[in-house]
């Protein structure tokens, strides 16, 4: 494993601690029956979040997303990079998308703002297609 593939998978730790400290926030309404604090692995998750684009005014928006916490390990080797890894992040299997408007945008702007619903997670690979994935430290 190269070291650039080593860094690109420090975006679903990222990612995963964003979920875990989103889904924490009292934002979130829906009572849950399982202490996440101590769960292991990932799952659909009512969290919201501010929609915003250039030339429109916010919107707070409701949505499910994937959050939870994914088995990883590293063990030293003796080639390089010296490190062999194992790491998944809790990312998006299934979705859908939703379009809403945004309020008070500027005439030349579109007002329509589309995000993932999520209908199914995973613990998986980072996949840039669906998923922010920092490929650099």
């Amino acid at each position: 494993m190269t070291l650039q593939q080593k860094k690109s998978q420090w975006p679903g730790l990222v990612l995963c601690w964003f979920l875990l400290c989103v889904s924490l926030q009292p934002h979130s309404h829906r009572a849950s029956a399982v202490n996440l604090r101590r769960f292991i692995g990932c799952a659909v998750r009512e969290f919201t979040f501010q929609a915003k684009k250039p030339g429109c005014g916010g919107l707070h928006i409701t949505t499910d997303a994937c959050w939870g916490r994914c088995e990883t390990w590293e063990k030293p080797v003796l080639d390089p990079p010296f490190i062999e890894s194992h790491q998944r992040v809790c990312t998006y299997n299934e979705t859908r998308l939703v379009s809403v408007k945004l309020p008070n945008c500027q005439p030349t702007v579109d007002p329509t703002y589309t995000y993932p619903v999520a209908l199914r997670c995973d613990c998986g690979v980072c996949l840039t297609s669906t998923t922010e994935c920092i490929t650099s430290v």
